[in-house]
């Protein structure tokens, strides 16, 4: 077939019509603007936003593949207490103490596998693409890309009468009710803190950066660990950071 010039038979042409045709017509700003109203908390992943209304409803935007496309479980999202996101998913607790996530499957979009032991559950924290969960027992479930901390198996017996967890970019620390502290996830980022696990003792704060973690201990020290570019390696500066 012989193409014309200026002719819809043209390839290029036709491939334009056929992508204008096919492609989806996403939601206009005003009508998700009119949505946003009586926002009282709003949560970001790399490209996408999740808002918490008063009423406990959720409105998303943002690129679906990162969590701004909520539509597959946005009846279960009622009563909505508080979100938490990875990198590309989020993770919303419900007035009961359970879950619902939705985004990217592989950074803590899916929590089938841990659905059933997510109750009671009292706050979320999320790596780039994992997330841990706080229940009201002190005990932890965590869910995601093993690799950044979505595997805590090899801690689990530890982790117990937790009350605090903190995340770094790919690894998570909590805080024990006896003031000790147990790390799992990339090692690289603070997922190891076995130079510094037998002086985690007393411990009052945590604080990340995105490859390390710092503990204020009941004397007033630090103790960090993780990658020293970050800031995991303060044993230079112990004279410095005393009685914070």
């Amino acid at each position: 077939m012989a193409y014309r010039p200026g002719s819809l038979s043209q390839p290029k042409a036709l491939a334009g019509m056929i992508g204008s045709i096919n492609a989806p017509k996403p939601a206009t700003p005003a009508t998700v603007v009119d949505q946003l109203k009586n926002v009282q908390q709003i949560k970001a992943s790399a490209r996408a936003f999740a808002a918490v209304l008063v009423d406990g409803s959720v409105v998303t935007l943002g690129h679906y593949t990162f969590g701004g496309d909520s539509s597959l479980v946005q009846n279960e999202l009622t009563n909505v207490q508080q979100i938490q996101a990875s990198r590309s998913a989020f993770a919303a607790i419900l007035a009961d103490g359970s879950v619902v996530t939705w985004g990217d499957k592989r950074r803590g979009g899916d929590n089938s596998e841990v659905r059933a032991h997510l109750r009671h559950v009292r706050r979320l924290e999320a790596t780039c693409s994992a997330f841990a969960a706080l229940l009201a027992d002190g005990s932890v479930v965590t869910w995601g890309d093993p690799e950044n901390g979505g595997d805590s198996s090899s801690v689990q017996d530890g982790l117990r009468n937790v009350l605090l967890i903190k995340a770094s970019w790919s690894a998570f620390a909590a805080i024990l009710a006896d003031g000790s502290v147990v790390t799992w996830g990339n090692p690289l980022t603070g997922g190891d803190s076995s130079k510094v696990q037998d002086q985690l003792r007393r411990v009052q704060q945590l604080q990340a950066t995105d490859s390390a973690f710092a503990a204020i201990l009941a004397d007033g020290s630090v103790l960090t660990w993780g990658s020293q570019e970050a800031g995991g390696e303060s044993w230079e500066i112990q004279d410095q950071i005393k009685a914070l």
